[in-house]
């Protein structure tokens, strides 16, 4: 997994909002068509089209066509690749003890 500010922008971005926590909470049980989001969610189209976007561009939801409508699920990759980030930018480095402090 390649950490870069870019990638971890978009993963954040995914949990920064309550609709997509929401969206997020119903796919814990499955996928979903879009339908079923937008009866679920009471959200219009272009809004739920909005967090879709963020959330698979996240990695963490990937989406399927069948027929007209667009089906989604939260992808196992997408979501151990949102752990391991997490832990990796949390998890202090060791071989950067140096402060930075230049005070002296």
């Amino acid at each position: 997994m390649e950490l870069t500010p870019e990638k971890n922008a978009k993963v954040f971005k995914a949990f920064c909002d309550e609709k997509r926590l929401a969206i997020l909470e119903l796919l814990r049980s499955g996928e979903k068509c879009a339908c079923v989001l937008l009866e679920d969610l009471d959200i219009g189209q272009s809004g739920l089209s909005y967090h879709m976007k963020v959330l698979c561009e996240s990695g963490i939801v990937e989406s399927r066509q069948e027929g007209k409508w667009t089906h989604y699920k939260i992808s196992a990759q997408g979501s151990e690749e949102a752990l391991l980030l997490l832990k990796a930018i949390t998890t202090p480095n060791a071989s950067a003890s140096n402060s930075g402090c230049r005070c002296q």
